[in-house]
């Protein structure tokens, strides 16, 4: 397995520019603060952790929205980001930007350090007037929680 790596970035207010990446690839896609974006891609990984199957995560784009899909066996889970139209398409619609196969560990690594990251470099307070809503650390404590308890 390769290596993951997941970077959340503000840009304008109200604006996440978040890049995944691994050795076979990468993809780079906006989220809004419309929706709940980075409180359901944690929720969902902690979901992962504490066993679920499969699970999803949708982030809104305007007009387009970009859907996380997990599908865990065992260890391994098979992610997929695809950009879709619009929230109202299936979820079979649109287009895969990026797609890999990671251990749990690694994703859920992955997806506290990239908030660990913006807590540390910008902080709590400075997140919130960014990004237009508080930051997402009840999700983020739930998901470092799930990780201590299924090692």
């Amino acid at each position: 397995m390769s290596s993951l790596a997941i970077t959340w970035t503000l840009g304008s207010p109200g604006w996440a520019v978040v890049k995944v990446a691994d050795d076979h690839g990468e993809a780079e896609v906006v989220a809004s603060c419309v929706t709940d974006a980075p409180e359901e891609f944690l929720y969902a990984v902690a979901r992962l952790v504490l066993g679920d199957e499969s699970t999803r995560a949708e982030w809104e784009g305007e007009p387009q929205v970009y859907r996380w899909f997990f599908h865990r066996d065992g260890p391994v889970v098979d992610v997929r980001l695809v950009l879709a139209d619009n929230t109202q398409g299936p979820d079979d619609s649109g287009v895969v930007l990026w797609s890999g196969c990671h251990t749990i560990t690694a994703l859920a690594r992955s997806a506290v350090r990239a908030f660990d990251r913006i807590d540390y470099e910008q902080g709590e307070e400075a997140y919130e007037s960014q990004w237009g809503r508080p930051f997402p650390r009840t999700e983020l404590e739930a998901l470092r929680t799930a990780r201590r308890s299924h090692r």
